[in-house]
């Protein structure tokens, strides 16, 4: 099935309330250098269609009961490049809105605008990732996704058109994304919800991330070698990662924004993902 109940990696810290998702691509060609999918997805930056789609989304979706709230998506963006010409998620999107399919869209995109005209008549919520609003860091590490301004404009529109908007500032990264957290929440301060994850690290990212900034490594490095290792990621050490989401938090809630984390064991209120939005 394409649809499926998701699973977050058996981490045991995920705090998630069931849903389904759906990885409408195969791979993600944003390329964020940290990213965790190419410890499970063989070439992992390209981008792959995924045969009768389509056709057998549509067959899935008619054995439903009750209609699955569903994440668009955690595997792979919804919105890689390659769908501005071949309009896929659209499409998905069209099938979503014939069955009254509930929907949860995730991107580091902006162009989920392009479908607003879908969206807005569909019982979902948008959010996105921004590591960071400084755009040259952001370019950095995701080279190939829209700027962190052009997504947010895209947002800003969705919830013109009255469409729920989240965003996940995600990965916190001491000594870089950190510095500048607070112009990062401040671009963010008209979302409604804001997840947040420290950086973890596995062999792979860790060493794109060794090749690409080696003088933040040497940085990281002694932290991350301290810390934890949990479900086959490395974390900061705990007091380090706590103090760093109690801070976060703290800003989050002055501004009337809920808070949720991702994989830390921390609080997150009303939901760590932004699905209360939908309710």
């Amino acid at each position: 099935m394409y649809i499926r109940p998701f699973d977050p990696w058996k981490s045991m810290l995920c705090t998630c309330p069931f849903k389904y998702t759906l990885n409408v691509y195969t791979g993600c060609d944003h390329a964020c250098v940290y990213c965790y999918i190419t410890s499970y997805i063989p070439n992992a930056f390209r981008v792959r269609i995924k045969e009768n789609l389509l056709t057998s989304l549509e067959k899935e979706l008619r054995k439903f009961k009750e209609k699955p709230l569903v994440a668009l998506s955690y595997s792979s963006d919804p919105y890689p490049r390659i769908d501005e010409k071949m309009k896929i998620t659209r499409k998905v999107l069209e099938l979503f809105k014939r069955y009254e399919v509930p929907c949860l869209i995730l991107t580091k995109s902006s162009l989920f605008e392009r479908d607003l005209d879908i969206l807005k008549n569909l019982k979902c919520a948008i959010g996105i990732t921004v590591t960071t609003i400084d755009e040259e860091k952001a370019r950095l590490l995701e080279p190939n996704a829209p700027s962190p301004k052009e997504r947010i404009k895209a947002l800003k529109k969705a919830k013109k058109e009255g469409i729920p908007a989240y965003a996940r500032i995600d990965p916190i990264i001491p000594f870089y994304t950190w510095e500048d957290f607070d112009e990062t929440l401040d671009a963010l301060s008209f979302v409604s919800h804001i997840t947040v994850s420290t950086l973890k690290l596995r062999p792979d990212s860790w060493k794109r991330m060794e090749a690409k900034f080696p003088e933040l490594m040497k940085k990281l490095t002694p932290l991350y070698k301290k810390g934890e290792k949990i479900g086959g990621y490395y974390y900061l050490p705990k007091e380090i990662r706590l103090k760093i989401l109690e801070e976060a938090r703290k800003k989050i809630e002055a501004k009337g924004i809920t808070f949720g984390s991702c994989r830390e064991g921390y609080y997150s209120y009303p939901t760590c993902d932004g699905s209360h939005l939908m309710l």
